[in-house]
């Protein structure tokens, strides 16, 4: 049985960033940007109001007069040189007239015919957008990054009409066990839902990656073998269920069948003990348990990094913030805990029933506390680490 750490990290050294694809702007919100993106243009291309008003030279005293020689609007500048003692109607997004440096706001003026009177000074440069304040040709936006709605409004502003982003991993879902039947069809007297396939296909597809869920695998090796072949052209086969020691827990044994290679099997936590990983092909494969829980916070803790690791994302485990414990709690075991919890105005507080099986507890949970190997009884008060769901 090894450590977490030392289980991620084989499960980083079974994968690797995918290859580079282009797609353009209208495709990219959530992939990773793979190179950095590179302005085109300036922005503001021109120095332009910030403000309805009026485009003179200088400072605008109180009491000064200005003759109104034109009009400056958004897309339709003024084609003229403003002189002294001159004005230009202008309105926010329109280009500074040639001789202009100031823009004047409209309720800081009287207007009578096309004179104007100033009843508020202006100081020079005052509500002008200079050109270039934004960015400028060459700057860039970073990369490796989670393409954002507000990156791609950048990235439309750098007049950047495509990017390029890491390929999307492809996973394999495969749900075991003759137990299971498909959401919408009636179980029988010994059956039950198979519901973890769909959870992880939520948490993958949320992570960045294609989910396809494959045929249910019933407890036998030539089932198990023949959706395994299904799963070929993946870059990342799960497996979930019959990953454990029991009489009906087939999968590796099936795998192997097949040519995996195994790297590790169990690890020293809980819940999600019976874990497996190899390499199956070109594929990496990781074979979770099929308790519920289990299944989707080991989806959390190994499968979300490794799919981050693939996007190009680094070797990072999930991230953990800290919050004060909201109750006492007792000693832990010799495994790592993963308690679900809920968070509050009180601190952090983990659920009185934390079997494996319950879908409901993680359901209302917002975060998983986790407990060290061993970690004495803490009392409230105590900064313990959680993973946010």
């Amino acid at each position: 049985m090894i450590s977490v750490t030392e289980a991620l990290d084989r499960l980083f050294a079974l994968t690797s960033p995918l290859s580079v694809e282009n797609v353009k702007l209208t495709a990219a919100r959530g992939r990773v940007l793979a190179t950095p993106v590179t302005a085109r243009r300036n922005q503001p291309p021109f120095a332009g109001s910030a403000m309805d008003g009026y485009a003179v030279a200088g400072t605008a005293d109180t009491g000064a007069t200005f003759d109104v020689i034109g009009e400056a609007a958004a897309g339709r500048g003024f084609g003229g040189t403003v002189g002294a003692g001159q004005a230009t109607r202008i309105f926010t997004g329109a280009p500074l007239p040639q001789g202009t440096d100031t823009v004047v706001i409209q309720e800081d003026v009287t207007r009578d015919g096309d004179r104007i009177t100033v009843t508020e000074a202006t100081a020079q440069g005052a509500n002008v957008r200079a050109a270039g304040g934004d960015f400028r040709i060459g700057d860039q936006i970073g990369a490796p990054r989670v393409i954002s709605p507000s990156d791609i409004a950048l990235m439309a502003a750098m007049n950047v009409p495509e990017v390029s982003v890491t390929r999307k991993p492809r996973i394999a879902l495969i749900p075991t066990g003759d137990e299971l039947v498909q959401p919408g069809e009636e179980p029988g007297p010994d059956q039950i839902v198979a519901s973890n396939s769909y959870g992880l296909q939520a948490l993958f597809e949320q992570a960045g990656a294609e989910a396809r869920l494959l045929p249910i695998a019933r407890d036998r090796m030539e089932a198990l073998e023949t959706v395994l072949h299904l799963a070929e052209g993946a870059d990342l086969v799960i497996t979930i269920g019959g990953a454990s020691v029991g009489d009906h827990d087939l999968v590796a044994r099936a795998a192997q069948g097949i040519g995996m290679e195994q790297v590790f099997y169990k690890v020293a936590m809980r819940p999600g003990k019976p874990l497996m990983a190899g390499r199956l092909g070109d594929a990496a494969m990781i074979g979770l348990p099929g308790n519920p829980v289990s299944a989707m916070v080991c989806g959390h803790i190994f499968a979300v990094p490794v799919i981050r690791h693939m996007l190009g994302l680094g070797t990072g485990p999930a991230p953990r913030l800290q919050a004060r414990l909201a109750v006492d709690i007792a000693a832990n075991g010799p495994r790592e805990h993963y308690m679900r919890a809920t968070l509050g105005a009180d601190g952090i507080t983990p659920a009185t029933r934390q079997d494996s099986a319950l879908l409901s507890v993680l359901s209302d949970a917002g975060a998983l506390l986790v407990r060290a190997p061993n970690a004495p009884a803490a009392p409230a008060g105590t900064e313990v680490e959680y993973l946010p769901l």
